[in-house]
């Protein structure tokens, strides 16, 4: 979507691109657990490690250092999963994921702006998940069967 704004220096019309904010997402198994992390601002619940892709930066480098800095975990083997876009799933703004899956080391340790980061079982994820990850999560684990 474009539009038109106003310089502020001279006054003529510029084009302003309203485009969706790119992000990376990372999935983080363990037998038939995963991880997630207690978010520490709004919005809030219980999401994928991930975030905003920094200029200069891949989806894939997004998701290795989202990764180390809300869980402390050392990605390996990172392979994409699946790309989200579809407008409304972030209540904030018009977002496009995409989405990673790996293996981790480390100790779990929360970091940035998560609160909390744990695992869980998939028959037992917590009520308040935030964004469209429960729906990722359950593709994940269909296409994992």
């Amino acid at each position: 979507m474009k539009e038109y704004i106003k310089c502020p220096h001279c006054g003529a019309d510029v084009v302003r691109y309203k485009n969706p904010l790119p992000t990376a997402d990372i999935i983080i198994t363990r037998q038939d657990s995963i991880l997630l992390i207690n978010r520490k601002n709004p919005p809030e619940g219980w999401a994928l490690p991930g975030g905003f892709i920094e200029y200069g930066e891949s989806a894939e480098q997004t998701a290795i250092r989202e990764a180390k800095e809300e869980t402390n975990l050392e990605i390996s083997h990172l392979q994409q999963f699946h790309t989200y876009s579809q407008p409304g799933r972030d209540p904030r703004f018009h977002t496009l994921t995409v989405v990673f899956f790996a293996q981790a080391n480390g100790e779990l340790k929360a970091g940035d702006d998560a609160k909390e980061a744990r695992f869980f079982h998939i028959d037992k994820l917590p009520d308040n998940i935030a964004f469209d990850h429960r729906e990722i999560i359950e593709a994940f684990f269909t296409a994992k069967a």
